[in-house]
């Protein structure tokens, strides 16, 4: 669903800003829609580390682990 924004923004900034998206073939509206959908995926980005950085060093695997020897060993029991 598309809704209007109004924003305030200095003069400048908008004559700028109208003249990449002339000069790049898109809208105000969707660098301005890009740009918050990628700050927000930023954030949810960080939650997600920030969750994996609690577990990491949780599991201890062996100092010769050979990550690809395990998958091959693994793929080969699952499909004979």
């Amino acid at each position: 669903m598309i809704t209007k924004l109004t924003l305030t923004v200095e003069k400048s900034t908008i004559e700028k800003a109208k003249s990449y998206a002339k000069n790049t073939g898109r809208s105000l509206s969707e660098l301005v829609e890009k740009y918050l959908e990628s700050i927000t995926l930023e954030e949810n980005t960080n939650k997600l580390s920030s969750n994996l950085k609690k577990i990491v060093g949780s599991v201890k695997l062996p100092v010769d682990f050979n990550e690809e020897e395990e998958l091959r060993s693994y793929f080969e029991r699952k499909h004979l």
